[in-house]
């Protein structure tokens, strides 16, 4: 590839030097954000060579290159275009001033919990292969080894909210220390355990409320609402402490009176919003069955083009560590969204023979497959729209017959072939049955499907 081709071909579709706000790049994509969307020439940068799609969203403006060759591409980008190098971090803190309040408030969710998604997964592959060896009898569930590895897999859900106030405070613009502790404080010891209260729990006064002794640990909301209040807190404190005072007086004062407004106010009513949304999902998921998982497999990938998926790992995160429900059913119906565009994609490559698709669309239709769909999405699906509904109808499918399956997963984060390592063990075959019918039938419509992918 000649990289510097590639960029002095690239700029001017893009509106030139002087469009270009910030730039940055993940492991496929080199994410722009433009002063004005509409002087990017998205048909124009699909022509250029090595580019294997290119879309708005989320308040950027992507482009697909692929492993590898996007870090080239970067690399000249910044050259000739002397922009300042900027962190993922401050290219979508300037990007969602651009998005609407609830495409602002799905990015927040995600960038709190997307730091503390290896601790799920770590904890929930432990526990998948923990509940393995026990429903077969396969090891001794007493012995001194298999209850030290059930403490490590339960060890992330306990601390969750510690976890959770380190990466909203972050994100709030609090301490993160200080988040910590606030979470710590929601599952100290001295308060009783949330997943044993059926046992009874004790209850105090303070200035006439009612505080109920119970602990928050596995719990989300509460500790989201109660740091984004803490940093609030913080901020207007340390306006008015003098400078010499700040380092004892603010988060004095942050922690204490923070701590009683969480454990008066905030964290019930952050654990009954998390409850009652996850009773809502329970409902559906058991008296409303497969529509419920045609309806969700079916729409999944559209609101992926929003963006607002990313805030669905806040609510998967409450059903694992609700105790009444513990398992993820909402993740296997993403996965069934994910391979069915995988599967429309594949059938694009049988269909055209434009050799730029070509070579995009089999690549694309594995990482789908892997769980990572952008590239199916919108440098081939979207592009010829009809695979694109082929693979909502698949996602339909798949997503039925997990629901009437009961498959659950144990963790969250994982989706496609990488998601069998965190299916609960007892239902592993129909969530591989799930994807072969999720996969195959957006395949076949898109295939049999009438559309032109030569004049692209």
């Amino acid at each position: 590839m000649n990289t510097a081709e590639v960029v002095k071909n690239l700029v001017p579709l893009l509106g030139g030097v002087e469009n270009i706000a910030s730039a940055t790049h993940c492991a496929t994509r080199l994410r722009l954000v433009l002063h004005d969307d509409n002087k990017g020439d998205k048909v124009a940068i699909d022509q250029l060579d090595n580019v294997k799609g290119c879309f708005a969203n989320a308040g950027q403006f992507q482009i697909i290159f692929g492993t590898g060759l996007v870090n080239e591409v970067y690399d000249e980008f910044m050259r000739v275009t002397q922009l300042e190098q900027r962190s993922k971090t401050e290219v979508n803190s300037i990007a969602s001033q651009k998005q609407n309040i609830i495409q602002r408030c799905a990015r927040t969710l995600s960038n709190i919990f997307v730091p503390i998604i290896p601790a799920i997964v770590a904890s929930g592959l432990l526990m998948g292969l923990l509940g393995t060896l026990r429903t077969y009898n396969l090891v001794d569930s007493q012995s001194t080894l298999f209850v030290l590895l059930d403490i490590f897999s339960s060890s992330a859900f306990i601390i969750l909210p510690i976890l959770i106030g380190f990466t909203a405070a972050k994100e709030f613009g609090g301490n993160p220390y200080l988040g910590a502790t606030l979470g710590g404080i929601l599952t100290h010891p001295a308060l009783t355990n949330a997943w044993s209260v059926a046992g009874g729990f004790e209850t105090m006064q303070l200035l006439n409320f009612d505080i109920a002794m119970i602990g928050y640990q596995g719990t989300v909301f509460p500790v989201v609402l109660a740091t984004w209040f803490m940093s609030v807190v913080e901020k207007n404190i340390r306006r008015v402490v003098p400078n010499a005072l700040d380092i004892i007086l603010t988060p004095f004062i942050t922690v204490v009176l923070t701590g009683f407004v969480a454990m008066i106010f905030i964290g019930p009513a952050g654990r009954a919003l998390g409850d009652g949304i996850s009773w809502v999902l329970n409902v559906l998921y058991t008296h409303v069955g497969w529509f419920a998982g045609i309806l969700f497999g079916g729409s999944y990938s559209a609101i992926v083009i929003t963006g607002i998926h990313h805030s669905f790992h806040a609510i998967e995160a409450g059903l694992l560590t609700n105790p009444e429900i513990g398992i993820n059913f909402l993740l296997p119906i993403w996965a069934m969204a994910n391979v069915a565009q995988g599967g429309a994609c594949l059938a694009v490559y049988f269909k055209t023979t434009n050799e730029k698709i070509k070579s995009i669309a089999v690549p694309s239709a594995v990482s789908s497959l892997l769980g990572i769909t952008e590239a199916a999405i919108f440098g081939i699906n979207l592009r010829f729209v009809k695979p694109f509904f082929a693979a909502l109808a698949g996602g339909a499918c798949g997503g039925g017959y997990v629901v009437f399956s009961k498959v659950g997963m144990t963790a969250v984060g994982l989706t496609g072939l990488p998601g069998m390592a965190i299916v609960q063990p007892n239902t592993l075959m129909h969530y591989i049955i799930g994807m072969v019918i999720a996969f195959v039938i957006s395949f076949i419509i898109s295939y049999t499907l009438k559309y032109s992918t030569e004049n692209v």
